[in-house]
């Protein structure tokens, strides 16, 4: 039982309290949305990860983290509740509400029908910000909720009784640990890649923040192949918000990187370039990369991007390389560049066939044009962004 558990309510639901510290960072964080509704929503939703997560912790592993990353929550809970944590290779979701009546779960339709956002677990917790604990009461798989789950279009919810769950979460623990190879996910289909303009197109319309629900103010299909980008999903975000562009390398590169940039592990590098077989100072040019530390497969590693070529005619170069000097790249990594919309271009990524330096790619690009980079293996902690040059 963990240091944050009151006591464990009559003999299966598990009662957490709310450390202080979350419900001082969660009334403080309340002002960062566009609208008091998803306000609450997120502060609700931040109360129950501050105390779901030690718990999480303690009794299953120390490595249960926030996915994809604790910087990208803002802009999942300005549009829908609920929170993704990763227990290893296992995904619970946490799936909140205020009320006393826990005779069913309600599982908002994107943690159930995006294939990038669905789990293998769904928690639900009962969340009291007066009394300062939160209830876990039960959990049902992804496949339950498919097959059992009544489908509420009004608010676009999977809906599943409490008698078609299991309300003792102590269970949870011992289906973990000893039935790691149980059948948890129904098979559900991709949802497909938007057009960029459409993308464009819904994100001005959506960004208006006086559109309290966006996420039932267009077809399904078309949200979720909206939001789960998650380039187009912070962009939602961040316009909802009134903010200036955020990921602009040109203005990285003239001036600062941008908070939220900083957030995710952007930084400039000023370094001091010159041309090969230069024998003056005069003939030595400043220069700026920008660089990003990633951790993929256990190792440290560093994206770069650096402008190359003369200044009427630029092009890019993406590289990425070992963080530790002299040390290589595995062969089976790939760096991968794409556009906005995720097609692929000629010449758009480098294979490690064996250990390498490094691996590059080098894109010409239109002003204001938009980039997302992949590397394979996934990177811990990777949301997909979109780079605009």
């Amino acid at each position: 039982m963990t240091a944050n558990t009151i006591f464990s309510f009559a003999t299966t639901d598990l009662i957490l309290e709310i450390p202080t510290a979350t419900q001082n960072q969660a009334n403080f964080h309340f002002q960062s949305f566009s609208h008091p509704t998803s306000g609450y929503q997120a502060y609700l939703n931040e109360l129950c990860l501050g105390a779901v997560l030690p718990w999480l912790r303690e009794d299953f592993t120390p490595q249960a983290k926030v996915w994809p990353n604790t910087t990208a929550l803002s802009s999942f809970w300005e549009l829908v509740s609920g929170t993704a944590i990763t227990l290893d290779a296992t995904r619970l979701i946490l799936v909140l509400s205020e009320t006393i009546d826990l005779s069913e779960l309600r599982v908002p339709q994107e943690w159930v029908d995006l294939p990038n956002w669905a789990g293998d677990y769904y928690l639900a917790v009962q969340v009291d910000p007066d009394e300062g604990y939160v209830r876990v009461w039960g959990y049902c798989t992804h496949a339950q909720l498919k097959n059992k789950g009544n489908y509420d279009a009004s608010d676009r919810t999977y809906v599943v009784d409490a008698s078609d769950i299991v309300t003792d979460i102590s269970v949870l623990a011992v289906v973990w640990e000893f039935c790691a190879d149980e059948a948890t996910r129904y098979a559900i289909p991709e949802i497909p890649t938007l057009p960029q303009a459409q993308a464009q197109n819904l994100i001005a319309r959506l960004a208006n923040p006086e559109i309290i629900n966006p996420r039932l103010a267009i077809p399904f299909q078309l949200w979720g192949g909206l939001i789960a980008h998650g380039g187009w999903r912070q962009s939602l975000y961040e316009r909802r918000l009134g903010l200036p562009e955020q990921r602009s390398v040109i203005e990285w590169l003239q001036s600062s990187v941008s908070d939220i940039a900083c957030a995710i592990g952007w930084g400039r590098l000023n370094l001091q370039l010159s041309a090969a077989g230069a024998k003056s100072a005069e003939q030595r040019q400043p220069g700026v990369t920008l660089s990003r530390q990633l951790a993929i497969a256990g190792q440290s590693y560093e994206l770069s991007i650096t402008p190359q070529g003369e200044p009427d005619a630029p092009y890019w170069r993406f590289e990425l390389r070992n963080a530790i000097v002299g040390a290589f790249i595995p062969g089976g990594f790939k760096l991968r560049l794409l556009t906005e919309d995720l097609q692929p271009f000629p010449n758009n990524e480098d294979i490690a066939t064996t250990a390498v330096e490094q691996l590059y790619v080098e894109v010409a690009l239109e002003p204001q044009e938009g980039i997302v980079w992949e590397i394979e293996p996934l990177p811990e902690n990777y949301d997909r962004e979109i780079l605009k040059f």
